[in-house]
């Protein structure tokens, strides 16, 4: 990152005096947070993440562990986007509805703690994909200093490194309906499928991984290099019988590999 990046992006948190940052353990939000905690103090920083049937349980665990590290609070907001149905018939602005409900929630928490800005951890690169969640943002007034400072992932990356933050090779992992196609109805038991048959794969050290939900079908993406591992035929037996046992008929492998917003294509 470049000094003058950083400047900026420290000019800008100095003037927030106290903040709310939507925290999703990712290492955007876990960075965001650490550099409110040095620039603030601790007290004026407190992170909220949304808990829900779309996120995982290991992902709250690391933003438990990755907070209490840092000293700064956190807390859980409980959500339920599956019992609104202009969320749950999973339209192409299925986001959007689901950050709308989070961020009014995250409004009143921020104002009853005294937090003058809500922030949240949207870099440069973002801006490039598909992200309808970001009009929710606007229309609460979320403020993204990684925009502002023109900070990428890349950017992200290095200074999470250099500060030894135990996300900073953490993979994206967005929340579990990003795995099901647009018009497919999200429910409570085909996201546990999911998180599930995910978990079937990460336990052969595969860190990126996106298991896509097409009905009856088990669409896997990984990263080319680790085509091996999927292949090998005591692994490829294993991943075949367990992601069966889950529910699905048939088990794939996208020879594209992983990539992310491959439902946006």
């Amino acid at each position: 990152m470049s000094t003058d990046k950083f400047s900026t992006l420290k000019s800008l948190l100095i003037s927030y005096k106290k903040v709310a940052v939507a925290y999703s353990g990712g290492v955007d939000s876990s960075l965001l947070v650490k550099l409110c905690a040095d620039t603030l103090g601790p007290a004026n920083v407190i992170a909220i993440t949304g808990v829900s049937q779309t996120y995982t349980e290991d992902e709250k665990k690391i933003a438990q562990q990755i907070t209490g590290k840092l000293g700064v609070e956190l807390v859980l907001l409980q959500t339920d986007e599956l019992s609104s149905d202009s969320f749950a018939s999973n339209p192409t602005n299925r986001c959007y509805h689901c950050k709308k409900e989070l961020y009014g929630r995250l409004v009143e928490i921020a104002k009853g703690k005294g937090a003058t800005y809500i922030l949240d951890g949207t870099n440069a690169d973002d801006l490039g994909d598909y992200r309808p969640g970001r009009k929710a943002a606007d229309e609460f007034g979320v403020v993204s200093p990684f925009v502002i400072a023109g900070i990428t992932k890349s950017d992200i990356r290095d200074l999470s490194r250099t500060l030894d933050l135990p996300a900073w090779d953490k993979p994206a992992n967005p929340c579990l309906a990003s795995r099901v196609p647009y018009g497919t109805r999200i429910t409570e038991s085909i996201l546990r499928q999911i998180e599930a048959g995910e978990r079937v794969l990460k336990n052969l050290g595969i860190k990126n991984v996106r298991l896509r939900h097409h009905d009856m079908v088990a669409r896997i993406e990984v990263s080319p290099q680790d085509f091996g591992v999927i292949l090998d035929d005591k692994k490829r037996r294993y991943i075949i019988d367990s992601i069966k046992k889950i529910g699905y008929k048939w088990v794939a492998l996208d020879l594209e590999g992983y990539r992310t917003g491959s439902l946006n294509e």
